[in-house]
C-alpha cells in the first residue's frame, strides 16, 4: 500500500503522511475505513511506530483520519473529506493555471481546454 523513498530528503512521517493523505482525497481509502494499525504498519515498512503515530497524528489534526480508543484508526466524515479534497484540487488547478499564463497562455485558451475536457467526460 505505502513505498517509502529513503532517496528522499523529507522526514520519514512527512512521506507516510503524504501517501495516505492522497490516498484518502483520491477516494482509495473509503469514509469509515480502518487505518492500519500503527504496530502493523511500522512493522510492515519497518520503521519506528512513533514515526507512524506522527504522521496519523498529522492526518487527524487535518480531520482526514480520526481515533477511536481501543478500537484504532478510522477515515473522516465523506463530507470533511471532500472540502478537503476539493481545496486540494483548487490549489492544484491554480497552480497548473500560474504555470500556463507564466508560459503566454491566454486565458481564453485555458477556458477552451477545460470545455473540450468536460466534453470528452460526458457519456
Amino acid at each position: 500500500m505505502i513505498v517509502l523513498d529513503y532517496q528522499d530528503r523529507r522526514p520519514l512521517y512527512e512521506q507516510v503522511e503524504e501517501k495516505f493523505r492522497n490516498l484518502i482525497l483520491m477516494g482509495v481509502l473509503e469514509p469509515g475505513s480502518r487505518m492500519p494499525s500503527v504496530r502493523q504498519l511500522a512493522m510492515e515498512l519497518s520503521i519506528n511506530p512513533n514515526t507512524i503515530q506522527r504522521a496519523y497524528m498529522q492526518l487527524e489534526q487535518e480531520g482526514l483520519i480520526y481515533p477511536v480508543k481501543g478500537t484504532g484508526n478510522f477515515i473522516a466524515d465523506s463530507e470533511e473529506v471532500r472540502k478537503l479534497s476539493k481545496a486540494s484540487y483548487i490549489k492544484e488547478l491554480k497552480t497548473l493555471i500560474r504555470k500556463g499564463k507564466a508560459m503566454g497562455m491566454e486565458a481564453e485558451e485555458l477556458i477552451y481546454i477545460i470545455r473540450e475536457c468536460y466534453k470528452e467526460e460526458k457519456p
